[in-house]
């Protein structure tokens, strides 16, 4: 269909996550060497236009609130560049504002044994 599978945009959510916590100094391979883990609990993904291949996107990850044992995340997946060029506003196909699709994410924190426990500070503050 020449589009981009459903199914590729929730590893895009991921590197955006991950990417977050690499600009703020840490990995999420550190995390895990420290008994940390984040699962996902809950994932919400709307489509309001189509990425397609060859496409360049841009992943956009801001945390919102969460609770001690939980932390949200909002994206933006925004098209920046198709065949080669700065979108054209005019084709149907690109959104008005760049943004073709948006999400949200709540992932628990737990141990090694998969039992919740309170977030690190640094994921917090």
């Amino acid at each position: 269909m020449g589009v981009a599978h459903h199914a590729s945009y929730a590893p895009w959510l991921e590197i955006g996550r991950t990417e977050l916590l690499r600009t703020g100094g840490m990995s999420y391979a550190s995390l895990e060497r420290d008994g940390i883990f984040l699962v996902v609990t809950r994932l919400d993904l709307r489509f309001r236009r189509s990425i397609r291949y060859d496409d360049v996107v841009e992943i956009r990850t801001h945390v919102e609130q969460g609770s001690r044992v939980r932390i949200r995340h909002r994206y933006e997946i925004a098209l920046i560049e198709r065949n080669g060029a700065t979108p054209d506003p005019a084709d149907p196909g690109v959104p008005a504002d760049g943004v073709c699709a948006v999400a949200t994410s709540e992932l628990a924190c737990v141990n090694r044994d998969a039992r919740p426990i309170e977030l690190p500070e640094c994921l917090v503050s």
